[in-house]
């Protein structure tokens, strides 16, 4: 999981300017209700007004291992180049049938190699599949903004580098929903905001 924060705090900085004597944090906790914990739910910045960020140079990784996508949910940035590993001594196969993926198949090839997809369309929540392992799933959520985490299972997150001002804060989790929440981030110190998610 602290790979993927360290991305998205990359993104913040070299995508976005921040500014560490003016940029806060936005802190909390996600609970999820009917499910077995509160991981992997998406807590991002919904837009900024007027601001429009760069794709990023760095290519984000989805990893095939162990028949599972690693990690199984994956926030990115409109224009996010993802790079699928197949880390497998099998073959996988990864496509999405959803229409803000293109229906991207990328064909199937064996350990070792990539292949890569660029995600374009914010707002898109693709899921992702392999035609050889029916069973395998994995999303890919495109956001507007690089202000994003992930929940741990215990539903904490914490979003890094966010300039100061007031942002709606949406939540994406691929079973439940949960309402956007208004936030005021300071120019220093966390701003807070919790989450119930349901069916």
């Amino acid at each position: 999981m602290k790979k993927y924060l360290v991305f998205a705090t990359t993104l913040a900085l070299f995508c976005c300017g921040a500014d560490f004597a003016t940029a806060g944090s936005i802190v909390g906790k996600v609970k999820a209700h009917g499910v077995k914990n509160s991981a992997d739910a998406v807590v991002y910045i919904e837009k900024i007004e007027s601001k429009s960020f760069p794709a990023p140079k760095e290519h984000a990784l989805l990893d095939q291992k162990g028949l599972k996508f690693h990690p199984h949910v994956l926030p990115v940035l409109a224009g996010t180049i993802v790079d699928f590993l197949n880390s497998d001594d099998v073959l996988h196969n990864v496509f999405s049938p959803d229409a803000c993926a293109d229906k991207m198949n990328l064909g199937t090839w064996p350990k070792g190699q990539k292949r890569s997809f660029t995600f374009k369309n914010p707002g898109c929540q693709a899921v992702l599949l392999c035609n050889v392992h029916p069973e395998m799933e994995a999303f890919v959520v495109v956001c507007e903004t690089p202000y994003f985490a992930v929940s741990s299972p215990d539903g904490s997150y914490e979003i890094k580098d966010v300039p100061p001002g007031k942002y709606t804060l949406t939540i994406w989790h691929e079973k439940l929903k949960g309402q956007p929440v208004q936030i005021e981030v300071p120019e220093k110190g966390e701003a807070k905001a919790d989450f119930d998610i349901h069916k």
